[in-house]
């Protein structure tokens, strides 16, 4: 799931090697964090969350093909 995320991080972006993504688990939950450039925030976003969602839906549906739910946070660079 983790290179999932990273794939579609990576596509999106103009600086991939910026891309970094966590992921940490318990049991069957998985959390996963984004971390991407500032300048980058907006295309990872999406207007109104679109994009960030497509990706929360498809990260979903890769859980589920593994019987674990997943969740995605984006984290807002400083």
């Amino acid at each position: 799931m983790k290179d999932l995320v990273e794939y579609i991080a990576r596509s999106l972006v103009n600086d991939p090697m910026e891309v970094q993504v966590d992921q940490r688990g318990h049991g069957s939950k998985v959390y996963l964090n984004l971390r991407v450039a500032k300048e980058d925030m907006g295309r990872v976003i999406g207007k109104g969350g679109r994009v960030a969602n497509a990706i929360r839906q498809l990260l979903r549906v890769a859980a589920a093909q593994e019987g674990k739910h997943a969740s995605l946070d984006i984290d807002d660079p400083r």
